[in-house]
Protein backbone atom coordinates (compact mmCIF):
# COMPACT_ATOMS: atom_id res chain seq x y z
CA UNK A 1 0.00 0.00 0.00
CA UNK A 2 1.50 3.82 -0.57
CA UNK A 3 2.10 6.29 1.63
CA UNK A 4 0.90 9.65 1.35
CA UNK A 5 4.00 11.42 2.73
CA UNK A 6 6.48 9.94 0.31
CA UNK A 7 3.94 10.43 -2.33
CA UNK A 8 3.86 14.54 -1.27
CA UNK A 9 7.27 15.06 -0.82
CA UNK A 10 7.89 14.01 -4.17
CA UNK A 11 5.73 16.39 -5.48
CA UNK A 12 6.61 19.25 -3.60
CA UNK A 13 10.49 18.37 -4.56
CA UNK A 14 9.08 18.06 -8.34
CA UNK A 15 7.06 21.63 -7.97
CA UNK A 16 10.29 23.69 -6.14
CA UNK A 17 12.77 22.13 -9.09
CA UNK A 18 10.28 23.08 -12.02
CA UNK A 19 11.68 26.95 -13.66
CA UNK A 20 9.05 29.27 -12.66
CA UNK A 21 9.44 30.58 -16.49
CA UNK A 22 8.52 26.81 -17.82
CA UNK A 23 5.31 27.00 -15.28
CA UNK A 24 4.02 30.16 -16.16
CA UNK A 25 4.11 29.39 -20.01
CA UNK A 26 2.06 26.24 -19.76
CA UNK A 27 -1.17 26.52 -17.43
CA UNK A 28 -0.91 22.92 -16.74
CA UNK A 29 1.59 22.92 -15.06
CA UNK A 30 0.63 25.77 -12.99
CA UNK A 31 -2.59 23.93 -12.06
CA UNK A 32 -0.33 21.27 -10.81
CA UNK A 33 1.37 23.46 -8.64
CA UNK A 34 -1.44 24.92 -6.75
CA UNK A 35 -2.59 21.53 -6.11
CA UNK A 36 0.28 20.48 -4.65
CA UNK A 37 0.28 23.72 -2.74
CA UNK A 38 -2.80 23.14 -0.89
CA UNK A 39 -1.64 19.29 -0.49
CA UNK A 40 1.18 20.49 1.50
CA UNK A 41 -0.85 22.76 3.50
CA UNK A 42 -3.26 19.87 4.28
CA UNK A 43 0.29 17.65 5.25
CA UNK A 44 1.62 19.98 7.70
CA UNK A 45 -1.53 20.30 9.33
CA UNK A 46 -1.91 16.83 9.46
CA UNK A 47 1.53 16.33 11.01
CA UNK A 48 0.72 18.68 13.64
CA UNK A 49 -2.31 17.16 14.70
CA UNK A 50 -0.85 13.77 15.18
CA UNK A 51 2.15 15.45 17.15
CA UNK A 52 -0.12 17.05 19.19
CA UNK A 53 -2.00 13.44 20.03
CA UNK A 54 1.39 12.29 20.81
CA UNK A 55 1.95 14.29 23.29
CA UNK A 56 -1.14 14.35 25.03
CA UNK A 57 -0.64 9.97 25.57
CA UNK A 58 3.20 10.22 26.39
CA UNK A 59 1.39 12.82 29.42
CA UNK A 60 -0.97 10.47 30.38
CA UNK A 61 1.29 7.66 30.57
CA UNK A 62 3.63 9.60 32.52
CA UNK A 63 0.59 10.22 35.04
CA UNK A 64 -0.01 7.03 35.68
CA UNK A 65 1.77 4.82 38.79
CA UNK A 66 3.05 1.31 37.41
CA UNK A 67 1.20 -1.31 39.10
CA UNK A 68 1.83 -3.18 42.22
CA UNK A 69 2.01 -6.59 43.40
CA UNK A 70 -1.53 -8.13 43.42
CA UNK A 71 -2.88 -8.99 47.17
CA UNK A 72 -3.42 -11.99 48.36
CA UNK A 73 -6.98 -13.38 48.41
CA UNK A 74 -8.92 -13.09 51.89
CA UNK A 75 -9.47 -16.77 52.70
CA UNK A 76 -13.07 -17.90 53.79
CA UNK A 77 -14.13 -19.89 56.50
CA UNK A 78 -14.18 -23.05 54.81
CA UNK A 79 -10.60 -22.31 53.92
CA UNK A 80 -10.98 -21.60 49.97
CA UNK A 81 -9.79 -18.73 48.45
CA UNK A 82 -12.69 -17.10 46.82
CA UNK A 83 -13.24 -16.48 42.63
CA UNK A 84 -11.44 -13.03 42.12
CA UNK A 85 -13.97 -10.59 41.56
CA UNK A 86 -14.00 -7.96 38.80
CA UNK A 87 -12.06 -4.81 39.27
CA UNK A 88 -14.17 -1.51 40.17
CA UNK A 89 -14.23 1.73 38.15
CA UNK A 90 -13.28 3.75 41.13
CA UNK A 91 -11.22 2.31 44.44
CA UNK A 92 -12.88 0.71 47.59
CA UNK A 93 -13.18 3.50 50.50
CA UNK A 94 -9.66 2.90 52.63
CA UNK A 95 -9.97 1.59 56.28
CA UNK A 96 -13.10 -0.71 55.19
CA UNK A 97 -13.42 -4.33 56.13
CA UNK A 98 -15.52 -7.32 54.90
CA UNK A 99 -18.45 -6.42 53.20
CA UNK A 100 -17.04 -2.88 52.28
CA UNK A 101 -13.49 -3.64 51.40
CA UNK A 102 -15.15 -5.88 48.61
CA UNK A 103 -17.63 -3.62 47.35
CA UNK A 104 -17.92 -0.58 45.09
CA UNK A 105 -19.95 2.62 45.48
CA UNK A 106 -22.43 1.01 43.18
CA UNK A 107 -22.48 -2.68 44.93
CA UNK A 108 -25.67 -1.63 46.87
CA UNK A 109 -28.93 -2.02 44.77
CA UNK A 110 -32.25 -2.50 46.05
CA UNK A 111 -34.70 -4.03 45.21
CA UNK A 112 -37.28 -1.56 44.19
CA UNK A 113 -41.01 -2.27 43.49
CA UNK A 114 -44.03 0.31 42.45
CA UNK A 115 -47.59 -0.75 43.36
CA UNK A 116 -50.13 1.59 41.52
CA UNK A 117 -53.52 1.00 42.90
CA UNK A 118 -56.40 2.55 41.85
CA UNK A 119 -60.29 2.67 40.92
CA UNK A 120 -63.97 3.43 41.19
CA UNK A 121 -66.81 3.19 44.12
CA UNK A 122 -70.51 3.68 43.71
CA UNK A 123 -72.01 4.04 47.22
CA UNK A 124 -75.50 4.14 48.15
CA UNK A 125 -74.55 5.98 51.86
CA UNK A 126 -72.35 9.17 51.90
CA UNK A 127 -68.87 7.54 52.98
CA UNK A 128 -68.22 10.76 54.96
CA UNK A 129 -71.19 9.57 57.72
CA UNK A 130 -69.62 6.10 58.02
CA UNK A 131 -69.72 4.88 61.82
CA UNK A 132 -68.95 1.10 63.05
CA UNK A 133 -72.16 1.70 65.43
CA UNK A 134 -71.40 1.28 68.83
CA UNK A 135 -67.35 0.49 68.52
CA UNK A 136 -64.98 3.05 69.81
CA UNK A 137 -62.69 2.74 66.39
CA UNK A 138 -60.04 4.94 64.77
CA UNK A 139 -57.38 4.69 62.13
CA UNK A 140 -58.58 3.87 58.83
CA UNK A 141 -62.10 2.52 58.74
CA UNK A 142 -64.92 2.83 55.89
CA UNK A 143 -65.33 2.29 52.02
CA UNK A 144 -63.51 5.29 50.90
CA UNK A 145 -64.20 8.35 48.44
CA UNK A 146 -67.21 8.28 46.14
CA UNK A 147 -66.35 7.80 42.17
CA UNK A 148 -62.94 7.49 40.48
CA UNK A 149 -59.72 7.56 42.97
CA UNK A 150 -56.26 7.18 43.08
CA UNK A 151 -56.46 4.80 45.98
CA UNK A 152 -52.75 4.26 48.10
CA UNK A 153 -50.03 3.05 46.37
CA UNK A 154 -47.17 1.69 47.43
CA UNK A 155 -43.14 1.99 46.87
CA UNK A 156 -40.95 -0.23 48.72
CA UNK A 157 -37.10 -0.77 48.87
CA UNK A 158 -35.38 -3.69 50.41
CA UNK A 159 -31.77 -5.38 50.36
CA UNK A 160 -29.13 -7.11 52.20
CA UNK A 161 -27.29 -4.61 54.17
CA UNK A 162 -24.37 -7.31 55.36
CA UNK A 163 -24.27 -10.52 55.96
CA UNK A 164 -26.00 -10.19 59.52
CA UNK A 165 -28.59 -7.38 58.47
CA UNK A 166 -31.34 -6.70 55.98
CA UNK A 167 -33.38 -3.82 55.79
CA UNK A 168 -37.07 -2.29 54.24
CA UNK A 169 -38.75 0.84 53.86
CA UNK A 170 -42.36 0.78 52.75
CA UNK A 171 -44.16 4.23 51.34
CA UNK A 172 -48.12 4.61 51.19
CA UNK A 173 -48.43 7.25 48.89
CA UNK A 174 -52.45 8.91 49.13
CA UNK A 175 -54.71 10.09 46.59
CA UNK A 176 -54.52 13.46 48.66
CA UNK A 177 -50.60 13.44 47.74
CA UNK A 178 -49.47 12.72 50.94
CA UNK A 179 -46.94 10.08 51.82
CA UNK A 180 -46.87 7.73 54.87
CA UNK A 181 -44.16 5.44 56.30
CA UNK A 182 -46.07 2.10 56.26
CA UNK A 183 -43.07 0.19 57.59
CA UNK A 184 -39.33 0.94 57.59
CA UNK A 185 -37.26 -1.15 59.79
CA UNK A 186 -34.00 -3.65 59.91
CA UNK A 187 -33.59 -7.10 60.65
CA UNK A 188 -31.09 -9.71 61.82
CA UNK A 189 -30.29 -12.36 59.23
CA UNK A 190 -27.87 -14.62 61.16
CA UNK A 191 -29.72 -15.17 64.76
CA UNK A 192 -29.56 -18.75 65.75
CA UNK A 193 -31.91 -21.41 66.70
CA UNK A 194 -34.42 -19.91 63.44
CA UNK A 195 -34.75 -16.59 65.67
CA UNK A 196 -35.12 -13.14 64.00
CA UNK A 197 -35.28 -9.95 65.64
CA UNK A 198 -36.97 -6.51 64.03
CA UNK A 199 -36.30 -3.26 64.70
CA UNK A 200 -38.38 0.10 63.37
CA UNK A 201 -41.55 0.30 61.70
CA UNK A 202 -43.48 -2.98 60.72
CA UNK A 203 -47.00 -4.86 60.31
CA UNK A 204 -47.73 -6.72 63.74
CA UNK A 205 -47.41 -10.28 63.04
CA UNK A 206 -50.93 -10.32 65.56
CA UNK A 207 -53.52 -12.29 63.51
CA UNK A 208 -53.54 -14.06 60.31
CA UNK A 209 -54.05 -11.04 57.75
CA UNK A 210 -52.81 -8.18 59.04
CA UNK A 211 -48.93 -8.49 58.26
CA UNK A 212 -50.59 -8.59 54.53
CA UNK A 213 -50.14 -5.47 52.75
CA UNK A 214 -52.92 -3.97 51.33
CA UNK A 215 -52.60 -4.74 47.73
CA UNK A 216 -52.00 -8.91 48.77
CA UNK A 217 -55.54 -8.88 50.34
CA UNK A 218 -58.44 -10.57 48.07
CA UNK A 219 -60.89 -8.14 48.19
CA UNK A 220 -61.02 -4.35 48.38
CA UNK A 221 -61.35 -3.36 51.96
CA UNK A 222 -60.19 -4.94 55.18
CA UNK A 223 -62.80 -7.01 57.31
CA UNK A 224 -64.52 -5.00 59.60
CA UNK A 225 -63.24 -6.71 62.83
CA UNK A 226 -59.60 -5.50 61.82
CA UNK A 227 -61.51 -1.98 61.23
CA UNK A 228 -62.93 -1.60 64.54
CA UNK A 229 -60.09 -3.23 66.76
CA UNK A 230 -57.35 -2.16 64.75
CA UNK A 231 -58.34 0.86 62.85
CA UNK A 232 -57.47 -1.31 59.31
CA UNK A 233 -53.84 -2.53 61.01
CA UNK A 234 -51.33 -2.76 63.32
CA UNK A 235 -48.38 -0.94 62.78
CA UNK A 236 -45.94 -1.19 65.78
CA UNK A 237 -42.73 1.26 66.15
CA UNK A 238 -40.83 -0.81 68.28
CA UNK A 239 -38.97 -4.39 68.48
CA UNK A 240 -40.06 -8.04 66.88
CA UNK A 241 -38.53 -11.13 68.22
CA UNK A 242 -39.75 -13.85 66.50
CA UNK A 243 -38.13 -18.06 66.09
CA UNK A 244 -40.03 -21.09 63.65
CA UNK A 245 -38.86 -24.06 66.02
CA UNK A 246 -36.75 -26.50 64.89
CA UNK A 247 -39.55 -29.72 64.96
CA UNK A 248 -41.22 -31.76 61.63
CA UNK A 249 -43.87 -29.30 62.12
CA UNK A 250 -44.45 -25.82 61.44
CA UNK A 251 -43.91 -23.84 64.78
CA UNK A 252 -43.60 -19.91 64.94
CA UNK A 253 -44.13 -17.75 68.43
CA UNK A 254 -43.23 -13.96 68.24
CA UNK A 255 -43.15 -11.13 70.90
CA UNK A 256 -43.86 -7.70 70.02
CA UNK A 257 -43.16 -4.23 72.04
CA UNK A 258 -44.36 -0.56 70.97
CA UNK A 259 -44.48 2.50 71.72
CA UNK A 260 -47.50 4.32 72.25
CA UNK A 261 -49.15 5.94 68.81
CA UNK A 262 -51.12 3.91 66.75
CA UNK A 263 -54.78 2.80 67.28
CA UNK A 264 -55.54 0.77 69.74
CA UNK A 265 -52.76 2.27 71.54
CA UNK A 266 -52.68 6.49 71.78
CA UNK A 267 -50.75 9.07 73.17
CA UNK A 268 -47.40 10.88 73.12
CA UNK A 269 -45.30 9.05 76.14
CA UNK A 270 -42.04 7.73 75.08
CA UNK A 271 -40.59 6.91 77.76
CA UNK A 272 -42.99 3.51 78.40
CA UNK A 273 -44.43 1.18 75.57
CA UNK A 274 -47.74 1.74 74.31
CA UNK A 275 -48.44 -1.83 72.91
CA UNK A 276 -47.32 -5.54 74.00
CA UNK A 277 -48.26 -8.35 71.66
CA UNK A 278 -47.43 -12.33 71.48
CA UNK A 279 -48.36 -14.73 68.94
CA UNK A 280 -48.34 -18.33 67.76
CA UNK A 281 -49.08 -19.99 64.71
CA UNK A 282 -48.69 -23.70 63.63
CA UNK A 283 -49.51 -25.49 60.75
CA UNK A 284 -48.50 -27.98 58.12
CA UNK A 285 -49.80 -30.20 54.77
CA UNK A 286 -52.59 -33.12 54.59
CA UNK A 287 -51.10 -35.33 52.09
CA UNK A 288 -50.27 -33.59 48.77
CA UNK A 289 -53.05 -31.23 47.94
CA UNK A 290 -53.97 -29.47 51.10
CA UNK A 291 -52.42 -27.34 53.49
CA UNK A 292 -53.32 -25.17 56.70
CA UNK A 293 -51.84 -22.97 59.44
CA UNK A 294 -53.69 -21.67 62.92
CA UNK A 295 -52.74 -18.98 65.10
CA UNK A 296 -53.56 -17.09 68.83
CA UNK A 297 -52.52 -13.52 69.06
CA UNK A 298 -52.58 -11.38 71.63
CA UNK A 299 -52.24 -7.54 72.17
CA UNK A 300 -51.79 -5.41 75.20
CA UNK A 301 -52.85 -1.77 74.32
CA UNK A 302 -52.35 1.47 76.76
CA UNK A 303 -54.62 4.49 75.52
CA UNK A 304 -54.03 7.87 76.79
CA UNK A 305 -56.67 10.43 75.44
CA UNK A 306 -57.41 8.08 72.40
CA UNK A 307 -59.79 10.31 70.14
CA UNK A 308 -62.82 8.28 68.13
CA UNK A 309 -65.48 10.22 66.01
CA UNK A 310 -68.62 9.13 66.26
CA UNK A 311 -72.74 11.17 65.84
CA UNK A 312 -75.05 12.27 68.27
CA UNK A 313 -78.60 11.80 68.77
CA UNK A 314 -79.21 14.57 66.35
CA UNK A 315 -76.31 12.91 63.60
CA UNK A 316 -74.07 15.46 64.51
CA UNK A 317 -70.56 14.82 64.50
CA UNK A 318 -68.72 14.54 68.00
CA UNK A 319 -65.92 13.15 69.51
CA UNK A 320 -65.05 10.80 72.72
CA UNK A 321 -61.51 10.42 74.31
CA UNK A 322 -60.74 7.28 76.33
CA UNK A 323 -57.78 6.88 78.88
CA UNK A 324 -57.31 3.36 79.88
CA UNK A 325 -56.13 -0.42 79.52
CA UNK A 326 -57.69 -2.71 76.56
CA UNK A 327 -56.83 -6.08 75.70
CA UNK A 328 -57.71 -8.06 72.66
CA UNK A 329 -56.90 -11.86 71.71
CA UNK A 330 -57.05 -13.02 68.07
CA UNK A 331 -58.01 -16.67 66.76
CA UNK A 332 -57.01 -16.92 62.98
CA UNK A 333 -56.88 -19.80 60.60
CA UNK A 334 -56.34 -20.69 57.22
CA UNK A 335 -57.02 -23.81 54.51
CA UNK A 336 -55.73 -24.50 51.30
CA UNK A 337 -56.31 -26.34 48.54
CA UNK A 338 -54.50 -27.03 45.21
CA UNK A 339 -54.40 -30.22 43.14
CA UNK A 340 -51.37 -32.15 43.97
CA UNK A 341 -49.55 -29.08 45.48
CA UNK A 342 -50.00 -27.07 42.29
CA UNK A 343 -52.33 -23.86 42.53
CA UNK A 344 -51.67 -22.72 38.70
CA UNK A 345 -54.84 -23.86 36.92
CA UNK A 346 -57.54 -23.57 40.06
CA UNK A 347 -57.32 -23.68 43.93
CA UNK A 348 -59.64 -22.99 46.76
CA UNK A 349 -58.85 -20.76 50.25
CA UNK A 350 -61.00 -20.95 53.77
CA UNK A 351 -59.71 -18.25 55.95
CA UNK A 352 -61.36 -16.88 59.09
CA UNK A 353 -60.44 -14.97 62.10
CA UNK A 354 -61.80 -14.37 65.86
CA UNK A 355 -61.72 -11.28 67.74
CA UNK A 356 -62.46 -10.52 71.60
CA UNK A 357 -61.66 -7.15 72.97
CA UNK A 358 -62.05 -6.27 76.81
CA UNK A 359 -61.19 -2.31 77.68
CA UNK A 360 -61.22 -0.01 81.09
CA UNK A 361 -61.01 3.28 81.92
CA UNK A 362 -62.42 6.60 81.56
CA UNK A 363 -64.14 7.94 78.58
CA UNK A 364 -64.92 11.49 78.04
CA UNK A 365 -68.26 11.97 75.82
CA UNK A 366 -68.55 14.55 73.32
CA UNK A 367 -64.52 16.19 74.42
CA UNK A 368 -65.01 19.21 72.52
CA UNK A 369 -68.77 20.48 74.00
CA UNK A 370 -70.11 19.23 77.06
CA UNK A 371 -66.78 17.27 77.56
CA UNK A 372 -68.52 14.24 80.25
CA UNK A 373 -66.39 11.99 81.78
CA UNK A 374 -67.03 9.02 83.51
CA UNK A 375 -65.80 5.74 83.87
CA UNK A 376 -66.23 2.94 80.99
CA UNK A 377 -65.63 -0.75 80.29
CA UNK A 378 -66.57 -3.12 77.56
CA UNK A 379 -66.40 -6.43 76.27
CA UNK A 380 -67.01 -6.89 72.55
CA UNK A 381 -66.30 -8.89 69.84
CA UNK A 382 -65.90 -9.90 66.23
CA UNK A 383 -65.35 -12.14 63.23
CA UNK A 384 -65.32 -12.88 59.57
CA UNK A 385 -64.60 -16.17 56.97
CA UNK A 386 -64.30 -16.26 53.35
CA UNK A 387 -63.89 -18.70 50.69
CA UNK A 388 -61.74 -17.35 47.35
CA UNK A 389 -61.76 -20.17 44.65
CA UNK A 390 -59.39 -19.93 41.41
CA UNK A 391 -61.98 -21.71 38.86
CA UNK A 392 -59.76 -21.37 36.18
CA UNK A 393 -56.00 -19.75 35.64
CA UNK A 394 -56.09 -16.32 36.66
CA UNK A 395 -60.08 -15.84 37.52
CA UNK A 396 -60.88 -15.97 40.97
CA UNK A 397 -64.40 -15.57 42.86
CA UNK A 398 -64.68 -14.87 46.35
CA UNK A 399 -67.22 -14.25 48.96
CA UNK A 400 -66.76 -12.77 52.48
CA UNK A 401 -69.34 -12.30 55.56
CA UNK A 402 -68.20 -9.68 58.87
CA UNK A 403 -69.88 -9.71 61.75
CA UNK A 404 -69.40 -7.88 64.95
CA UNK A 405 -71.43 -8.36 68.47
CA UNK A 406 -71.26 -4.37 70.96
CA UNK A 407 -71.34 -7.26 73.43
CA UNK A 408 -71.61 -5.34 77.16
CA UNK A 409 -70.65 -1.56 77.60
CA UNK A 410 -71.01 -0.35 80.73
CA UNK A 411 -69.97 3.41 80.36
CA UNK A 412 -71.55 5.03 84.07
CA UNK A 413 -73.66 8.38 83.43
CA UNK A 414 -72.45 8.17 79.54
CA UNK A 415 -74.37 5.37 78.80
CA UNK A 416 -77.38 6.74 77.90
CA UNK A 417 -75.83 9.94 75.76
CA UNK A 418 -74.00 6.24 73.79
CA UNK A 419 -77.14 5.67 72.64
CA UNK A 420 -76.33 1.78 72.57
CA UNK A 421 -78.12 -0.41 71.09
CA UNK A 422 -78.43 -4.48 69.99
CA UNK A 423 -76.98 -3.82 66.51
CA UNK A 424 -75.22 -6.15 64.87
CA UNK A 425 -72.65 -4.20 62.14
CA UNK A 426 -72.53 -6.73 59.30
CA UNK A 427 -71.41 -6.81 56.05
CA UNK A 428 -71.20 -9.18 52.59
CA UNK A 429 -69.07 -8.96 50.37
CA UNK A 430 -68.78 -10.97 46.66
CA UNK A 431 -65.85 -10.33 44.71
CA UNK A 432 -64.48 -11.38 41.15
CA UNK A 433 -61.33 -10.37 39.65
CA UNK A 434 -58.87 -11.44 37.03
CA UNK A 435 -54.95 -11.41 37.03
CA UNK A 436 -53.36 -12.32 33.71
CA UNK A 437 -49.90 -12.50 35.25
CA UNK A 438 -48.77 -12.06 38.93
CA UNK A 439 -47.80 -8.23 38.27
CA UNK A 440 -51.58 -7.17 37.19
CA UNK A 441 -55.09 -7.58 38.99
CA UNK A 442 -58.25 -6.15 37.67
CA UNK A 443 -61.14 -6.49 40.81
CA UNK A 444 -64.98 -6.10 40.55
CA UNK A 445 -66.51 -5.88 44.30
CA UNK A 446 -70.11 -6.07 45.51
CA UNK A 447 -71.07 -5.30 49.01
CA UNK A 448 -73.71 -4.87 51.41
CA UNK A 449 -72.44 -2.62 54.50
CA UNK A 450 -74.82 -2.77 57.54
CA UNK A 451 -72.30 -1.67 59.57
CA UNK A 452 -74.27 2.24 60.55
CA UNK A 453 -77.25 1.38 62.65
CA UNK A 454 -80.28 1.30 60.79
CA UNK A 455 -79.00 1.95 57.56
CA UNK A 456 -77.77 -0.66 54.78
CA UNK A 457 -75.02 0.75 52.13
CA UNK A 458 -74.94 -0.69 48.95
CA UNK A 459 -71.25 -0.53 47.22
CA UNK A 460 -70.28 -1.46 44.05
CA UNK A 461 -66.11 -1.43 43.56
CA UNK A 462 -63.73 -1.55 40.65
CA UNK A 463 -60.65 -1.95 41.62
CA UNK A 464 -57.20 -2.36 39.56
CA UNK A 465 -53.50 -3.33 41.24
CA UNK A 466 -50.04 -3.42 38.90
CA UNK A 467 -46.62 -3.93 40.12
CA UNK A 468 -43.45 -2.33 38.83
CA UNK A 469 -40.37 -3.46 39.76
CA UNK A 470 -38.88 -6.50 41.83
CA UNK A 471 -42.49 -8.48 42.93
CA UNK A 472 -40.78 -10.62 46.32
CA UNK A 473 -43.25 -13.90 47.22
CA UNK A 474 -46.16 -13.50 49.42
CA UNK A 475 -46.60 -14.59 53.04
CA UNK A 476 -48.68 -18.15 53.06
Amino acid sequence: MSHPAPIAATLIALAIASPPLFAADNPELRQMQQDIATLRRDYEAQLKALEARLRQAEARLASTPAPGPAPAPLMTAAGVAPTPAAPATSPAPAGGAGVAAQGSASGFNPAIALILSGGYASLSRDPGTYRIAGFLTGGEIGPGARGFSLGESELSLSASIDPWFQGALNLALGADNTASVEEAYVQTTALPAGATLRAGRFLSGIGYNNEKHAHTWDFVDAPLAYQAFLGGALHQDGLQLRAVLPTSRFIEIGAEMGAAGPFPSAGVNRRSPGTAALFAHTGGDVGASHSWRAGLSMLWAKASDRGSDSLDSAGNSITHVFSGNSRLAILDGVWKWAPNGNPQRTNLTLQGEYFRRRESGELVYDAGGQALADSYRSAQAGWYAQAVYQFMPAWRVGLRHDRLDTGSVNAASNTANLALSDHAPTRTALMLDWAPSEFSRVRLQLARDRARLGLSDKQIMIQYQMSLGSHGAHNY
